[in-house]
């Protein structure tokens, strides 16, 4: 997941200053061949793309990718493998016991592969759990024969959830808009009719925008949104649309990259932190119960976790290829007495996460060893940057210098295909 992040606020600028402001900006704009359109209403600009909607299109292909893994991926088949494996709401829907099935349901929730499940016998509706949410899932739950005994409508995709990914690795704002009104507690629009992208003006900052249609759960069409201030997209400015795409994904490939040693690690680093039987056996400097505590801690979202007391390694578990490391001490009441560093993401996660969100093909190199490859075989040498062709295909290539585990230089290459779609 790629984190959140904040939007500047303009709303406590003058008049005078905001006027200058997109004065300012409609200059800076000018070699990027841009044409801003302001004003109170939405308004579109016309071929060629200005560089605000080159970027806003570009995120908005990155999104919609980011909204089908509600609809097929590794996600909803997870979803669809626990539902069909509960035990207890399997017994509760054949029984017809409404509060034994809302209850499993519940427990299926709370496991995270899910936000909603609400389950249909015959007319009758068992089950119905969670909040607003995207990407209805429909399935049917069978009995111990394999006969279908109820129907069901789930999805993986809350509203809150899908708003704030899409707002991470857009770097700006995620609405969700059905029936002319903003849905789901997410930005809302100015009233009226909306093209499908363009140029919007709301609490005096001038937007670029884009969308596409999306189903809300359990039915029902919604339009997600995503706008940025055109200030925003200046940054990603090329000297041609082509170059501009590049930038807007090369800056997704380093979020993507970045969110796995960013905010989201503080959760584990406060859980190995405060696990005590790890505490008592990295103070007792016990190898072995190290390591059963260290395996109990992989099993929620680390992939690899190395625990030492002052030089001496306790324990080593994970994956081979892990990337962004992370360090932290552990301490028994005021006193260090040891050290760890953990990975919430190895190689082949960030490789599936941007060839899933964002369609780029990713090598990895340790050295000068290939360990990762979504390209294909031979790939030859592949320079730090510019254009590199592969069987008839055109890329972009840029370089992350990234981080192995537990430390040392991972160089990766993201391939960026042109044309992009």
């Amino acid at each position: 997941m790629v984190p959140p992040v904040g939007m500047p606020s303009f709303a406590g600028r003058s008049a005078i200053g905001r006027a200058t402001a997109v004065l300012t900006l409609i200059a800076m704009l000018a070699g990027c061949g841009s044409s801003v359109k302001s004003g109170a209403s939405a308004s579109t600009s016309g071929p060629p793309k200005s560089c605000p909607a080159t970027v806003l299109d570009t995120l908005g292909r990155v999104l919609n990718r980011v909204y089908r893994e509600g609809i097929f991926s590794e996600r909803t088949a997870a979803a669809r493998h626990v539902i069909a494996a509960s035990i207890p709401l399997r017994r509760a829907v054949e029984g017809g016991d409404a509060a034994a099935a809302s209850a499993a349901a519940r427990e299926l929730l709370a496991g995270g592969h899910m936000t909603n499940l609400r389950v249909i016998r015959g007319t009758r509706t068992l089950v119905d759990v969670g909040g607003a949410a995207l990407t209805p899932l429909k399935g049917t739950i069978a009995d111990a024969s394999g006969k279908a005994i109820a129907s069901y409508v789930t999805s993986v995709w809350a509203d809150a959830g899908f708003v704030a990914e899409g707002e991470g690795v857009g770097e700006g704002l995620v609405a969700l808009r059905a029936n002319g009104a903003s849905v789901g507690g997410s930005f809302a629009l100015p009233p009226g009719q909306l093209p499908s992208g363009g140029t919007l003006t709301a609490g005096g900052v001038l937007y670029q925008f884009t969308s596409f249609p999306a189903e809300a759960f359990p039915s029902g069409p919604v339009t997600v949104y995503l706008l940025r201030p055109v200030s925003s997209t200046t940054a990603l400015c090329g000297s041609g649309s082509e170059d501009t795409v590049v930038n807007t994904l090369s800056r997704v490939a380093r979020l993507i990259y970045g969110g796995e040693a960013g905010k989201r690690t503080l959760t584990q680093i406060r859980r190995v932190q405060r696990d005590a039987p790890l505490l008592e056996a990295v103070a007792r400097r016990d190898p072995t119960a190290t390591r059963l505590t260290v395996e109990a801690l992989l099993s929620q979202h680390i992939v690899r976790l190395r625990v030492s007391a002052g030089h001496t390694l306790l324990s080593d578990v994970g994956g081979p290829y892990v990337l962004a490391p992370v360090s932290a001490p552990l301490r028994l009441g005021r006193r260090t007495i040891g050290s760890f560093v953990l990975s919430i993401q190895d190689d082949e996660g960030y490789k599936r996460l941007a060839g899933r969100l964002a369609g780029l093909k990713v090598l990895m190199y340790m050295s000068t060893k290939l360990v990762k490859n979504s390209l294909g075989p031979s790939p030859g040498a592949v320079p730090a940057s510019g254009h590199y062709s592969y069987r008839g295909h055109d890329f972009r290539v840029l370089t992350i210098d990234a981080r192995a585990f537990p430390s040392g230089p991972l160089t990766i290459r993201v391939l960026i295909p042109i044309p992009y779609s």
